[in-house]
């Protein structure tokens, strides 16, 4: 198990960054690695962005003594779980549930065992998570692809027609402030969020997924009035502190998992930045 931390530049040294500065306070490029549970602790809210890769046999989601000094990784915090890989089983507390590709599962405050399993007929299997300080047990929910709350958004003539799956939020899966969801373009689609917003009360992570290996996304991050861009690829997180920006173009269709921790877990929680306002 690996475990890294991250320290968050503010708004007004980020200017000041190298393009190498950038992706290395920002963007997360190695979470999936084989038969391992990689893990990066961030001081923005105290996330905890991860992957576990499972070829050959289950790899328990474990709490490190430096960095959270707990015995369970749940004992003070809750956790977001998707699967983007074939079915596969996680294991919590003994139980097992069977994971569809795209299923969520959420684990609450409380000290329980979780364990990620190999995908169906052996195949590797491949989990992403993200989790957040927890102040009280909500109960385990395991949330199906298909029975999501969804929002379609955007239109062709924009290049912004997209699908908004929820899974944890205030009408779903309960949490304290986990929210946590997946956005699918459609094709010939590449904008997302766009106008862009911050949202103050709360940060939030963007894993990209879905793209080949020619492809990649522009995501587009800073205060309004100086962004900056990243270059990111299939499978690579970015996180995105409370005052900045989080929006991308890609150059073809693709989907990401969102997650946001903070103060509120209203969705539509934001402080709009119109287009005109964006350097």
């Amino acid at each position: 198990m690996n475990m890294s931390v991250r320290y968050l530049p503010d708004q007004q040294s980020f200017r000041r960054m190298t393009t190498d500065e950038l992706r290395k306070a920002f963007v997360i490029d190695d979470l999936f690695i084989p038969d391992t549970v990689s893990m990066v602790y961030c001081d923005a809210d105290r996330a905890i962005i991860g992957g576990a890769v499972v070829t050959d046999k289950p790899l328990g989601l474990v709490a490190t003594k430096k960095e959270m000094a707990a015995e369970h990784f749940t004992e003070r915090r809750e956790v977001g779980i998707v699967n983007l890989g074939p079915a596969a089983p996680v294991s919590v507390n003994g139980t097992l549930y069977q994971m569809g590709s795209e299923d969520m599962l959420y684990a609450g405050k409380g000290g329980v065992d979780i364990e990620f399993g190999r995908g169906k007929n052996g195949e590797p299997s491949c989990f992403y998570f993200v989790s957040f300080p927890a102040h009280a047990p909500y109960p385990l929910a395991h949330v199906r692809q298909k029975d999501v709350e969804q929002s379609r958004l955007g239109s062709p003539e924009s290049a912004n027609q997209r699908t908004i799956n929820r899974y944890i939020h205030l009408r779903g899966a309960k949490s304290c402030q986990l929210v946590m969801g997946l956005t699918r373009l459609e094709t010939g689609s590449v904008w997302n969020t766009m106008p862009p917003h911050t949202h103050q009360r709360r940060m939030e992570i963007y894993l990209y997924f879905g793209l080949k290996p020619d492809e990649m996304v522009m995501h587009f991050m800073g205060s309004p009035p100086e962004t900056r861009h990243l270059t990111i690829r299939n499978m690579q997180a970015v996180i995105s502190p409370s005052w900045s920006i989080h929006s991308g173009v890609g150059t073809g269709a693709y989907s990401f998992v969102w997650a946001m921790g903070g103060e509120n877990q209203e969705f539509a929680d934001m402080d709009q930045v119109p287009m005109k306002d964006v350097y």
